[in-house]
């Protein structure tokens, strides 16, 4: 999930053009209180299953509708992934919010480090299973899935390289000969990396609060130099 291309456009600009059922028509109320409960059931059933097993069925029914009802509003199983990926996404976007105009070094960098970690960390846990069918779809070669990937991280690639660049010509700052957009992108890019391990780490007898503890020092030791004051 590292990659940090420069997307077309976001989920939330797509998402300024009214929703339309599969026949072009946009739905009325009831139309798109329906396409929302078949998003709610999809995501819910990830949680408990492989997507692989998941069929349109499952879905309706959990839904209390019919595959008939399912196909005026997704042409596939995979478009219905789809609407979940985005609706992740989407909620992901706040993410941004916890790197700009944040404080970056000294012990206040800490804690915005520590913020941006938990923040991210309780994103994943929140869209985990999502989050697996989009990568699994991304490495399937899907573009669709690899696109919103992409989104899901880019943003705070971009954000985190831009605080880097204006803190550089501080003195005080040790990565001030580092490229910005390389060290964002090698930081950002942990993030998933770590959040989709916890199981295997445990496995390990390595105690994911430890591990979140790395976490929060890489991200202030790449963003500020080597050194950590105390917290």
């Amino acid at each position: 999930m590292a990659r940090t291309d420069t997307p077309s456009k976001t989920p939330r600009a797509a998402r300024s053009a009214p929703l339309r059922a599969v026949d072009g028509r946009v739905p009325g109320r009831r139309g798109l209180a329906t396409r929302k409960r078949l998003v709610e059931c999809t995501i819910d059933l990830l949680a408990s299953s492989s997507y692989r097993d998941l069929k349109v069925t499952d879905i309706t029914r959990a839904a209390g509708t019919s595959p008939a009802t399912f196909y005026q509003y997704f042409v596939d199983l995979e478009s219905v992934l789809l609407a979940v990926a985005e609706q992740a996404v989407e909620d992901g976007q706040h993410l941004v919010d916890l790197i700009v105009g944040r404080p970056w070094s000294g012990a206040a960098g800490v804690t915005s480090a520590e913020a941006l970690v938990d923040g991210f960390l309780d994103f994943y846990r929140s869209h985990r299973p999502t989050l697996r069918v989009v990568d699994l779809l991304s490495t399937e070669g899907d573009r669709r899935f690899r696109h919103l990937r992409v989104l899901i991280l880019n943003g705070m690639t971009k954000a985190l390289a831009a605080e880097m660049k204006a803190m550089q010509a501080d003195d005080d700052i040790d990565t001030r000969h580092v490229n910005p957009a390389a060290m964002a992108g090698a930081l950002i890019g942990l993030l998933p990396q770590m959040a989709g391990h916890q199981g295997g780490f445990e496995a390990w007898d390595i105690p994911f609060a430890d591990v979140r503890e790395a976490m929060i020092r890489l991200i202030y030791w790449g963003v500020t130099g080597p050194k950590i004051p105390r917290r």
